[in-house]
């Protein structure tokens, strides 16, 4: 299979010059492998996301040089694709639903960034047959117990995460009716064939997550190449609130595109 990959900002806010970073990366490595990259908007949870941010990241990915092959794709507008995948998980037996609340979860490591779910809270895969939509309820896949997840990663190597202790039981479908991340991008990848996954070292977690999605839907996963993470002076991970780093900012400043993908721009 030819290269193919991705490049995914979700409009939540405007980019800065770690997303530059990551989703030059992403560009650089689909083009010197001579594929496609696609873009992709996720744009799934209505409250957070705005339009005006999908267009500005739009603008500002072609301010950088970072072009695309085919129509930018919506997450928003693929909601019957995950809704499939979420009856085939139920149907397989992977899926229960959860009425553990997110405050809950966290009493019981209130000083971890990410508690994980205990196992005895568990319920019946069986009891999620009788569900016929998702919509109400948060949704968990059972992951199996002290199972060691290993995969390549093309920039950290051999990478291991231990079930139980890295991660637990996780999120594929909120109550607000909102299909979770960790599925939404995993049905996105197997439908529009994505061969390599580029993105930050902080979802590494996410790729062990993943790994278990494309096997429960029967499908082989992608490669993977996590990138380093972008700090601030200060040592700090950025984020979308992190003030004048933004490439709309860097722009309006006169910084030039190779400044920006150069890192020259935090100087």
């Amino acid at each position: 299979m030819s290269y193919r990959g991705r490049i995914a900002p979700t409009p939540t806010g405007l980019l800065h010059i770690g997303h530059a970073a990551t989703f030059s990366t992403a560009h650089r490595r689909a083009r010197d492998a001579g594929g496609e990259i696609l873009l992709r908007i996720e744009d799934l949870d209505p409250h957070r996301c705005q339009p005006e941010f999908a267009t500005t990241a739009m603008e500002d990915l072609k301010w950088l040089g970072l072009d695309w092959d085919g129509e930018p794709v919506f997450q928003s507008q693929r909601r019957a694709h995950y809704l499939k995948a979420w009856e085939c998980l139920r149907d397989a037996g992977f899926l229960y639903p959860c009425h553990r609340s997110r405050k809950e979860i966290s009493s019981l490591a209130p000083h971890c960034e990410e508690p994980i779910f205990p196992s005895h809270w568990r319920r019946d895969p069986e009891e999620a047959k009788s569900f016929a939509s998702p919509a109400g309820l948060n949704w968990r896949f059972r992951v199996p117990d002290g199972e060691t997840i290993s995969f390549r990663d093309g920039n950290f190597g051999a990478v291991e995460k231990l079930t139980g202790r890295d991660f637990g039981d996780f999120l594929i479908w909120n109550r607000d009716d909102i299909p979770a991340y960790e599925l939404a991008v995993v049905v996105d990848d197997i439908l529009t064939g994505i061969t390599e996954v580029v993105r930050g070292a902080d979802l590494l977690t996410s790729t062990a997550r993943q790994i278990l999605l494309h096997q429960a839907l029967g499908a082989k996963p992608p490669e993977w190449f996590h990138c380093p993470l972008v700090c601030d002076a200060q040592g700090n991970r950025l984020a979308k609130r992190t003030g004048g780093l933004e490439i709309q900012t860097l722009r309006n400043q006169g910084q030039t595109p190779a400044q920006v993908l150069s890192g020259e721009a935090r100087l």
